[in-house]
């Protein structure tokens, strides 16, 4: 069960709005197939109450309704009222699963909270509700007083209860202590059907689902990239991975869309995953030693069962000090690229001396290296003679371009929305009338300045662009005006396209 959209929004700074929240619901059930879904907390506002609506209207049209659940409170009919109004069919009722939380924050005795509970449980099956009892602070509570535990499990045996959910809301256990409840509560209560819901303070989340599941526990909550309040949550992606692997179950969980549902959280939470994050991280399928690169290339020697293709990523190797021969044709290969033992023996030298300034150079960074160092290059076949721009307050802009083609200068006039619009539209004439190359679809464009506030700061121009065989290429321009940056970015796709 995801608790994203509800546990998730417990984290500092975080707030989905409600079509974000839409969006993320039918990601995690439609592509994701996560088995159940909590998206909220009833009677937190009207814009909350709007988002579940749409959440279950789309549900609801889509199979999948009876997969959304709320958060309620033991308030008698409030918060099972306000999950109806939203068109939910499941509330997962909060009670308190240690005797503290119970005499000390509501400040009623065991048994009245038991009495409070079994009322509002009765409101709900009466309004066509299913219910999913919450014991809060669990953890805590089964340490301090498992009796006091025991009689609220006990008072639920004959109230219809779906699902009886084991939060160690304060993430203080570890696995043995997991192990240990867990299979007491199991062994206990035959009947009924327990959730574990961890939070990961310890670093242990992940532990300690695989030993909940081992103890027999039959759902485990997760929030995608560890959203949750403190530490956060257990990671789905973690969590998927492991009980596959380490436990041999069989899973929903369609693991090609991991990494594109852990994008959208991490777009609308702000909150990104640490580039080191297991199975999510941007470097945890990138080999950085050359030994390592040598070993793959002759046998596989450095995989495992986390190969990227299994989540619609691939594998990479990193050029920098570390990088040897090999990763650097791993690289070449990928380019498409070849070259001769003594030109890789420059390029690995030059990648080699760059490393020690910069902690790793990438394969984008490789074919403008290979111009720069390779004796034998032919040199850039389109240079950049003259540009003059002119940018009205109101009216398109115009470029005039002076460009060199293999030697031939050639002159072209361009108008468009800004001036690298109008570059783009000259640039673009010359190469239809002079070549037969047409420059790459442009797919993001970002612009950097360094730090410090200076207004004659460079700037630094990055494009992404798909090229002819459908591969992506970032190129970089630097240069105190912007539009200039984007122009020499943009060159450097067009030498590089007419170079292979």
């Amino acid at each position: 069960m995801d608790t994203t959209l509800r546990d998730g929004e417990q984290t500092q700074g975080v707030s989905f709005a409600p079509v974000e929240k839409l969006s993320l619901a039918q990601a995690l059930l439609g592509r994701l197939n996560v088995d159940r879904i909590e998206v909220a907390s009833a009677g937190v506002s009207q814009g909350e109450q709007s988002a579940v609506k749409a959440i279950n209207e789309w549900a609801a049209k889509n199979g999948h309704l009876h997969k959304v659940e709320v958060l309620g409170f033991v308030d008698h009919t409030r918060s099972v009222d306000w999950i109806k109004q939203a068109g939910g069919e499941v509330i997962n009722l909060l009670t308190k699963g240690s005797e503290n939380h119970c005499l000390k924050q509501l400040r009623k005795t065991p048994e009245q909270h038991r009495k409070m509970v079994r009322k509002t449980v009765d409101y709900a099956r009466s309004q066509g509700v299913r219910v999913n009892v919450y014991l809060e602070d669990w953890s805590n509570g089964y340490r301090d007083n498992p009796q006091y535990v025991y009689d609220l499990t006990e008072s639920l045996l004959d109230q219809d209860v779906e699902h009886v959910m084991l939060p160690d809301t304060l993430g203080v256990m570890s696995p043995k202590e997991v192990s240990d409840s867990i299979s007491d509560m199991v062994t206990r209560f035959p009947t009924l059907k327990f959730d574990f819901h961890p939070h990961n303070d310890y670093g242990l989340a992940t532990a300690n689902v695989m030993a909940a599941v081992e103890a027999g526990i039959n759902s485990i909550h997760c929030t995608v990239n560890c959203l949750g309040e403190r530490a956060g949550n257990a990671s789905l992606a973690e969590v998927a991975v492991v009980l596959r692997d380490k436990l041999g179950l069989e899973l929903n969980i369609n693991e090609q869309h991991i990494i594109d549902v852990s994008q959208m959280v991490e777009s609308f939470s702000g909150k990104f995953v640490a580039c080191n994050a297991p199975i999510l991280g941007t470097d945890v399928f990138t080999q950085t030693a050359g030994i390592h690169a040598d070993g793959d290339k002759k046998g596989n020697l450095y995989v495992t069962k986390l190969n990227p293709e299994r989540f619609a990523r691939t594998r990479t190797y990193a050029l920098g000090k570390l990088a040897g021969k090999a990763s650097l044709e791993q690289n070449l290969d990928e380019l498409g690229i070849s070259l001769s033992e003594e030109d890789q023996r420059k390029v690995l030298a030059k990648v080699i001396e760059l490393g020690d300034s910069k902690q790793t150079i990438t394969i984008d960074d490789l074919p403008f290296i290979i111009t720069d160092v390779l004796e034998s290059g032919d040199g850039a076949r389109v240079t950049l003679e003259d540009c003059t721009m002119t940018s009205p307050l109101n009216g398109k802009s115009e470029v005039k371009l002076t460009i060199q083609v293999d030697g031939t200068s050639h002159n072209a006039t361009g108008l468009g929305n800004g001036a690298y619009d109008a570059f783009a539209s000259a640039i673009d004439a010359i190469l239809s009338e002079h070549t037969d190359f047409s420059r790459p679809k442009l797919i993001d464009y970002e612009v950097h300045i360094p730090k410090g506030g200076q207004t004659n700061a460079l700037t630094e121009a990055s494009i992404t662009w798909e090229l002819a065989n459908k591969r992506k290429m970032t190129t970089r321009g630097v240069h105190s005006n912007q539009v200039f940056a984007a122009i020499q970015a943009t060159l450097k796709v067009i030498n590089f396209e007419l170079s292979v």
